[in-house]
């Protein structure tokens, strides 16, 4: 059987060639662009840099390094920039609520470009949070030749701190633990430079599960963001792409549903993030890929959670690159059968091949366990579902905080009012605090809960106080926490009709979410029940707001039409 040849240019020739496209050679030759050039398959490089928050603030010299790559192996490359906004930044503020948003217009803005320039590859580099997903929701959308390539995380600061060190000292600070002179230390100590945040929060979760679904370079995502490693990580990005642009394949080839299987497991595996549910989620979406949330319950019951990484373990990602990045984890669930070895990467070659030489971590480590000894026997991330949580929640119960906990409900309608009553004394043990209306649509844009969370540690509550909301929670949140409760309290959802002193009780063993009120009680409050205000009418906001997905499906903007829908 011959293999049909594969046209390196599909989009940029129609840009380029012909009589007509005249004017179009006439502008690009403004910015560079000379007869050969026209030739060559066109590479887009996506950068997020900013000087605006420590993630990104280095990512100019990882799009040069790109753009070069690309042009080596005989691609033309042109460089363009998108936004990021620093959740650690505006975290607690109500600047958060454009976290999440940051996600849709990163994506959107990344599709928009490419689609309207022609591009016939991309290469897309994301430091933050809601920039790693971003870019892989317009590389699916888009279905063109594309490697994503990770920032790099940050090295710890002095002490072993980082960024959720400074959010508990405040918590410390209120409880009188440490004094202002030592919460001036450790905000002057604890973020050194350039890199995405030190944990196993959710950029190094998000960059790790990109890296597990095929869509990176091995070992991009265990890389510091200042080192040699990572600038040849981009470069060599900027060679795949066009190799994959000569051999014809697309991200949909890669992005399977055993990719995203690979993604949930080494996600499981190394202790990740809540927010990597929503954004699989939101990327399965984009890739046209059936995911639910059961689907992480499913392989949850199967995997074990195996790295000791921050924060609810002891080490940094710059600990686990030392010995040896998430290969040797990856090769060990391979070998286990945990993993789809035959999927497809952007190395042209599958999982399996890739994983082929790779050693394993070197003997007398303890950051990552082995099977045979997990940390936890089944997955940190548990689906909930009950009375207050019909569509579902997302719990990280990694099993330190218990399994079981019931409370009374005290009830804030707010991020704000509840971190303020954490840190006056008003919080006490055995408290389930409720923040809602603070979801997708309500808040709006899925407020990260990681300044009370951090709050509640810092004063020693950990283990005496739960969390639920609407919300979400930083990577960088540990504790009894359950988000993504949905339907959200702005929708009606069951949360909404929660009293202050009611009875809720967690169950991560049973996987239920239980508010302890009778039904014909929540039949006459949801009758009193009025929709909030929204909090904004016009704008991003009000238009994010409108379009929005429950989080239980990933809190997706482009729901897409229904053929009855459309207008003939």
């Amino acid at each position: 059987m011959t293999r049909s040849k594969v046209d390196p240019r599909p989009y940029s020739k129609l840009v380029f060639d012909g009589v007509k496209q005249t004017p179009s050679r006439a502008m690009l030759r403004a910015v560079g662009y000379d007869d050969r050039d026209f030739k060559k398959p066109q590479v887009g490089v996506a950068s997020t840099w900013s000087n605006l928050t420590p993630c990104n603030m280095h990512i100019d010299k990882l799009a040069e390094a790109a753009a070069k790559g690309a042009n080596a192996a005989g691609g033309k490359s042109t460089t363009f920039g998108t936004i990021t906004v620093s959740d650690g930044i505006s975290m607690g503020t109500p600047g958060m609520r454009y976290s999440l948003v940051s996600r849709e217009v990163i994506a959107d803005s990344i599709e928009t470009v490419a689609g309207a320039q022609g591009f016939d590859g991309v290469v897309a580099i994301g430091g933050c949070d809601k920039n790693m997903p971003g870019c892989m929701m317009a590389i699916a959308r888009l279905d063109r030749p594309a490697v994503f390539v990770y920032g790099g995380t940050i090295r710890p600061g002095e002490k072993k701190r980082d960024v959720v060190s400074v959010f508990e000292a405040v918590g410390a600070h209120a409880a009188g633990v440490i004094s202002d002179k030592q919460l001036k230390e450790v905000e002057r100590t604890a973020i050194p430079g350039a890199g995405s945040c030190g944990g196993m929060y959710t950029a190094n979760t998000m960059a790790s599960a990109i890296e597990a679904l095929g869509m990176s370079l091995a070992n991009s995502s265990a890389q510091e963001a200042v080192s040699r490693h990572k600038r040849n990580d981009a470069e060599k990005a900027g060679r795949a792409v066009v190799n994959l642009i000569k051999r014809g394949i697309k991200p949909s080839m890669i992005l399977t549903r055993e990719a995203f299987e690979n993604a949930i497991v080494v996600t499981i595996a190394l202790g990740g993030s809540t927010n990597a549910v929503l954004h699989l989620l939101a990327i399965a979406h984009a890739a046209g890929v059936p995911l639910e949330l059961d689907d992480f319950t499913r392989i949850g019951a199967k995997v074990p959670v195996l790295a000791d990484l921050r924060p609810s373990g002891k080490y940094s990602m710059s600990d686990l690159i030392r010995i040896g990045g998430i290969q040797p984890l990856m090769k060990s669930l391979l070998d286990a059968g945990m993993l789809h070895g035959d999927c497809l990467t952007v190395t042209g070659k599958t999982l399996r091949e890739n994983l082929a030489r790779v050693k394993p971590y070197p003997s007398g480590q303890d950051m990552v366990r082995p099977l045979t000894n997990p940390i936890k026997r089944e997955s940190h991330l548990v689906v909930l579902y009950g009375n207050l949580a019909p569509e579902g929640a997302v719990a990280k119960i990694s099993g330190k905080e218990g399994l079981e906990f019931t409370g009374r409900a005290r009830v804030f309608d707010g991020e704000e009012a509840t971190l303020q009553a954490i840190l006056d004394g008003t919080v006490h043990a055995g408290d389930v605090l409720v923040v809602r209306y603070e979801g997708p649509r309500g808040g709006p844009g899925m407020r990260e809960m990681l300044s009370p969370t951090a709050a509640i540690m810092g004063k020693g509550l950990g283990d005496k106080v739960a969390l639920i909301t609407d919300g979400r929670f930083s990577g960088g949140s540990h504790g009894f926490v359950v988000g993504h409760v949905s339907p959200e309290a702005a929708s009606g959802g069951p949360l909404a009709l929660v009293h202050d002193g009611d009875s809720i009780s967690i169950d991560a063993t049973k996987r239920v979410l239980t508010l302890h009120v009778a039904a014909d009680e929540l039949v006459a409050r949801r009758a009193s029940w009025r929709p909030r205000a929204p909090y904004a009418t016009r704008g991003v906001l009000a238009k994010y707001a409108e379009l929005v997905s429950s989080a239980s499906l990933g809190a997706v903007t482009d729901r897409g039409l229904k053929v009855a829908e459309l207008v003939v």
